[in-house]
């Protein structure tokens, strides 16, 4: 049981603790989005963000969830939706199919499902679960945590526009072991206007620790960007895979006319497939280690005309 005096202290004396736990309980709902993105960037970054000029790589993806309203982002954010445009773009191959489609866990025929699979949810970020073994999964769990991310308005907690209108469903799909291993690999290419500026090698398991997670940022020529952003580097870097020029090419191809996304990609029995397109990394709040990557990143990012 949580100490309920430091807790006490921590919501007294830590203005990020206090902004982002009553954040978390929907305390801030009626500020509008630019308000609660300013105090959230003042919470987590210790500055105000100049949203009228930005230039940091953090104010740039704030202005972009705020003025940036393209409907086909949509389609691109959800799941579900995002599979058919990948195969439409690139075609089938590079796409994981879904094995159903479904609006509440309780409609999920189970026995219609391969033995190994997980269950995401279409709308949010770190809404799945995985089975390895139907006859020991822990369905009574699992339904209780989809459930409750089925339940989520994703959008409400940093007003990342993307998520505002997405319908909340749950999607199955293939497990693959080569994931969610402390040494599985996942490929994520930050892209401006369908130009791949950074490549990014992250080593561990997805949403996991700080401290055990890693990622290994490199230019186009393969050269290591010497900073950090939560996830430190590999003590020994982690190349870029032999399959790098395709994943780069497909990439650019699902990045065309976008003025920021990261698009993500992991390799598994030498084929390549599409994970997800994120538009707002770490939902804008970033801490770059040294800071000066902020205004290097923000450089590559040229804002588009308002579209809302």
């Amino acid at each position: 049981m949580p100490n309920p005096f430091r807790f006490l202290y921590k919501m007294c004396t830590d203005i990020q603790y206090r902004t982002l736990f009553l954040n978390s309980k929907n305390f801030y709902k009626n500020l509008t989005d630019e308000q609660l993105i300013i105090k959230l960037y003042k919470a987590n970054l210790k500055e105000t963000p100049d949203l009228e000029n930005p230039t940091l790589f953090t104010e740039k993806l704030n202005w972009l969830k705020l003025y940036d309203h393209r409907p086909e982002y949509i389609r691109m954010a959800d799941k579900y939706e995002v599979k058919q445009y990948v195969s439409e773009k690139l075609g089938p191959n590079y796409v994981l199919p879904a094995l159903g489609v479904w609006e509440h866990f309780d409609d999920i025929d189970f026995d219609a499902l391969p033995d190994q699979f997980v269950l995401k949810c279409t709308h949010d970020s770190g809404g799945f679960v995985v089975c390895k073994d139907k006859s020991t999964f822990d369905k009574a769990a699992a339904k209780a945590k989809i459930e409750r991310c089925l339940s989520m308005n994703y959008f409400r907690y940093h007003r990342e526009w993307v998520y505002k209108n997405i319908k909340p469903r749950i999607i199955a799909e293939p497990y693959l072991d080569s994931l969610g291993k402390p040494d599985s690999i996942e490929y994520k290419l930050t892209c401006c206007d369908g130009k791949m500026k950074m490549f990014t090698v992250c080593r561990g398991v997805a949403h996991d620790s700080l401290d055990v997670r890693t990622n290994d940022h490199y230019d186009r020529e393969g050269n290591i960007l010497p900073f950090y952003a939560f996830y430190k580097n590999s003590p020994v870097p982690v190349p870029m895979p032999p399959e790098k020029d395709e994943i780069i090419a497909a990439a650019e191809k699902l990045s065309e006319g976008i003025p920021q996304v990261r698009v993500d990609f992991y390799v598994h029995n030498g084929h390549v497939y599409f994970g997800e397109m994120t538009f707002y990394t770490w939902a804008g709040f970033i801490e770059f280690t040294p800071p000066e990557w902020n205004k290097t990143l923000g450089d590559w990012v040229t804002l588009p005309e308002k579209r809302i």
